[in-house]
């Protein structure tokens, strides 16, 4: 039996709404093996978060302990790698998120194990299951097969449905011998950055500027405002300084897939079309009838953004009011 063991992401005792795509993708990949779902939770006073993983329908393997309170690498990768022993599985995977692709490669290491990062979906069945990842800002769409007994991988979340409540699972609890002394790292402080907005990847509606707001990014945050959504932006817009990088969507930024993302000023850069071309809806502004966001967009408006905005604004309040 080849067991896939989904590593949970979780922050302020919530679970990151990331690690739900993680046990969809899970689910699919024991179905083509023949295995169990099994997860992994991790840190101080996990116990709700195991009962809430384990409702759906996973064996979840609770590491509760005062050393794993704040997250490290150094402390949580051998953890999760006996747990994986443990739970005699063949496919260890987390979310390609940045806890993700953090703590992945120190697992694979200590399990001897090849990975393959930010897996889109699966081909084949049984031993012969191969991973699809992206290549090239995702102009090419490569089929890996990993020959280590053991598998690693992370997985892109929005290219998963978010798992849906299925059964009650077993919580069993984790032993954990982790001497934080001992550590050559340590938790110092967690600088959060607060905002009344939703975080980009938790998103329902994302407004995101580029490099034709020239900077100005007064119009994009108030249509944001006004939608109750985040705020994205291309890279271009982050490079030129005239916005914080955690609001960067791309390539080498943040991958998102909300229901509503709405381009204003952005070209439509491969590299920026790769961070959001799952997303359900596009909407796309630009003065350039040209700019390659139309071809992706689903409604497209030619225009200037800092017209084209405003009207967008009024007719959102116009239907609130009615």
């Amino acid at each position: 039996m080849a067991n896939v063991l989904v590593v949970a992401e979780h922050s302020g005792g919530h679970l990151r709404k990331a690690t739900l795509h993680a046990i969809s993708a899970g689910r699919a990949l024991a179905k083509r093996v023949g295995g169990a779902v099994h997860a992994a939770v991790l840190g101080k006073g996990v116990g709700g978060l195991a009962a809430e993983i384990a409702g759906y329908g996973a064996v979840v393997h609770c590491a509760d302990a005062p050393a794993l309170e704040h997250y490290t690498a150094e402390a949580f990768a051998p953890v999760v790698a006996e747990i994986a022993k443990g739970a005699q599985a063949t496919f260890v995977l987390a979310a390609a998120s940045s806890f993700g692709k953090d703590l992945l490669p120190r697992v694979a290491a200590r399990l001897g194990a090849a990975a393959a990062t930010e897996v889109l979906g699966f081909a084949g069945d049984g031993p012969a299951v191969t991973f699809l990842r992206p290549m090239w800002a995702g102009n090419v769409l490569a089929e890996v097969e990993i020959a280590t007994p053991v598998k690693v991988l992370s997985v892109r979340p929005t290219e998963f449905p978010a798992a849906s409540k299925e059964g009650t699972g077993e919580v069993k609890a984790v032993a954990v011998a982790v001497d934080a002394a001992a550590q050559k790292t340590r938790f110092v402080e967690f600088r959060e950055v607060k905002s009344a907005r939703p975080e980009l990847t938790e998103a329902r509606v994302i407004v995101a500027g580029g490099r034709g707001t020239k900077g100005d990014f007064k119009e994009v945050e108030a249509l944001a405002d006004e939608l109750g959504a985040a705020v994205g932006a291309s890279r271009a817009a982050v490079d030129a300084g005239w916005v914080p990088n955690d609001w960067q969507v791309g390539q080498t930024g943040k991958v998102v897939a909300p229901e509503l993302y709405v381009a204003a000023g952005i070209s439509g850069a491969i590299q920026h079309l790769a961070g959001m071309k799952g997303s359900k809806v596009i909407v796309a502004v630009n003065k350039d009838p040209e700019a390659p966001i139309f071809q992706l967009a689903d409604y497209g408006i030619v225009g200037d953004l800092f017209k084209v905005l405003p009207e967008l604004r009024e007719k959102v309040k116009a239907g609130k009011g009615s």
